[in-house]
């Protein structure tokens, strides 16, 4: 399953946008409203919760500096990455893009392509207002 969020102007050079999304401790500034739980567990490494979901922990996985930083589920039971991809988009200023891969069932990528969709272009929108 592989879902793209639309891409957003971001006011931060490249630099800026990749060093706030290395520190995963941001990502509570992009979470969507309905957050019951947000909480770092280790350098790199974050646990949250969406009310109504299971908790998921997500690590740092890989980073390409200034244009690629790969977050990755900590479980195997929904074996997933969540990258963002960034673009150079003028003086002082870039492009995002968030990508989630997923490696599910048919039926368990039914049931959650509608919410996953909906928070990974949260995510994206948060991060065009920083």
């Amino acid at each position: 399953m592989n879902i793209e969020s639309p891409k957003v102007n971001v006011d931060k050079s490249p630099q800026e946008l990749y060093d706030f999304l290395t520190n995963v401790e941001n990502f509570e500034k992009l979470m969507p409203e309905n957050i019951s739980k947000f909480e770092v567990l280790a350098e790199g490494k974050f646990l949250f919760a969406l009310k109504g979901m299971p908790e998921i922990v997500l690590k740092l996985q890989e980073s390409t500096p200034t244009s690629q930083v790969v977050l990755g589920a900590a479980s195997d039971k929904l074996p997933f990455t969540l990258t963002g991809n960034i673009q150079e988009a003028g003086e002082g200023k870039c492009e995002a893009q968030l990508v989630f891969e997923g490696k599910f069932n048919p039926m368990m990528s039914m049931m959650i392509k509608g919410p996953i969709g909906k928070f990974v272009n949260t995510l994206a929108e948060n991060m065009s207002k920083l």
